[in-house]
């Protein structure tokens, strides 16, 4: 593999990752919910989410995925299923999106790390979408006469960083954004779009249709 060949899958990745989706989501909301730093570990839980991912494409689970109509068919379910579940918590949330009290009241409600880790690790790996577009993307780049472990550590580094890089920057203009959002009737408001938004996810991903060839 030579750096032209990472310049460009850097790029590629890069204009991938940029564009928001449920991960980008997840990482601002609990940047306003919990604070910025909440969102370190919803983006480190989506980067091993994308590792689990990028290696199943290594090994032929993403081709398996895209010959296999029901399989298919199951992780687009699931992965539906969990961003409709996020979606519809976030609109039955009673209180407002951001809390408003003193910091020991607020400091009670914060989920712990697991729990934000595991929510984005289980949003990543849910995601056909990814797992297709990793089986689509590295054998565009990896060269098949050279070593391949060398090449998927070296590319799956990459999109991990470009990943964790992208979703702390929307976090942190996100908990830029929060003294603006401090008003209840507002953060209602912004809870409703964030849940919406989860839910219009889940649906186009129910929208996806097996590539046949």
């Amino acid at each position: 593999m030579d750096s032209h060949s990472i310049l460009t899958f850097t790029v590629v990745a890069a204009i991938a990752i940029a564009s928001p989706g449920p991960a980008t989501l997840m990482a601002i909301n609990n940047s306003l919910t919990h604070g910025q730093r909440s969102a370190i570990w919803s983006s480190l839980g989506n980067a091993s989410g994308l590792f689990c991912l990028s290696a199943a494409a290594m090994l032929g689970l993403g081709a398996l995925l895209a010959s296999s109509e029901w399989l298919f068919n199951a992780v687009k379910i699931l992965g539906a299923g969990y961003l409709f579940y996020l979606g519809i918590r976030q609109l039955l949330k009673k209180g407002p999106m951001l809390p408003d009290g003193p910091q020991s009241d607020v400091e009670k409600h914060q989920p712990t790390r697991i729990k934000l880790y595991k929510s984005a690790f289980l949003t990543a790996v849910t995601n056909p979408k990814a797992t297709m577009f990793f089986t689509a993307l590295f054998p565009q780049f990896i060269d098949q006469s050279a070593a391949l472990l060398p090449q998927f550590f070296i590319l799956t580094s990459i999109f991990m960083a470009l990943s964790v890089s992208s979703l702390t920057l929307y976090a942190a203009l996100a908990s830029r954004a929060k003294g603006v959002l401090t008003r209840p009737a507002l953060s209602r408001w912004v809870s409703r779009v964030v849940g919406t938004t989860f839910i219009g996810f889940g649906a186009a991903i129910l929208t996806m249709r097996r590539q046949t060839a």
